[in-house]
């Protein structure tokens, strides 16, 4: 990690977009099947990345984070082919929609999303620390914003897009998504 990043995902306005949501998906990615050493490579630099700009009330963190990848990455080896790469991959989290085929994209929107099939104490902690992040939306709005958000997920046909990954924890995101949708109206 770089200095550059331990200061980003130390930020004061971050609770769930710390280095802690980063150091679950790297567990997750030690964890993935069937990636090479080069691909895991690729996927670690888009996971340290991925969250590296985060702002609650801005629209572009994706892109900047995917910027901050391009300047950073080069100077730690990255090729130029796997710079494109990670890039690629962290613009993937802004709508966590992946292309048919897209193994590596797949995995990366699957490991992020993961906390959403956790078990109930560790989703509610989460949605507590994504409305702490949101403070200075006043309740309403944040209901009705947060209830589209889960609303939106809950409306895809699958949440998770890697096969065995949306096998394993498909239904329990659903039910959690479905339980705090609840709650908020």
């Amino acid at each position: 990690m770089t200095p550059a990043l331990e200061r980003a995902y130390a930020e004061p306005q971050r609770r769930y977009h710390t280095r802690r949501h980063i150091e679950d998906c790297l567990a997750k990615l030690a964890a993935w099947p069937g990636l090479t050493e080069a691909e895991r490579r690729v996927l670690t630099w888009a996971i340290w990345w991925h969250d590296a700009v985060y702002d609650p009330r801005a629209a572009d963190n994706e892109a900047k984070s995917a910027e901050m990848a391009r300047r950073d990455l080069p100077t730690l080896g990255a090729t130029p082919g796997e710079v494109d790469e990670v890039a690629r991959l962290i613009l993937l989290t802004a709508g966590h929609a992946v292309g048919e085929g897209d193994r590596l994209g797949a995995a990366l929107v699957s490991i992020d999303l993961s906390i959403l099939a956790a078990d109930e104490a560790g989703y509610d902690a989460y949605a507590r620390a994504v409305r702490e992040e949101y403070a200075h939306v006043p309740e309403d709005a944040w209901r009705r914003g947060r209830g589209a958000v889960l609303q939106r997920f809950l409306d895809t046909p699958v949440i998770f897009p890697d096969p065995a990954f949306r096998a394993a924890h498909e239904a329990r995101a659903r039910a959690n998504l479905e339980r705090e949708l609840k709650s908020l109206t």
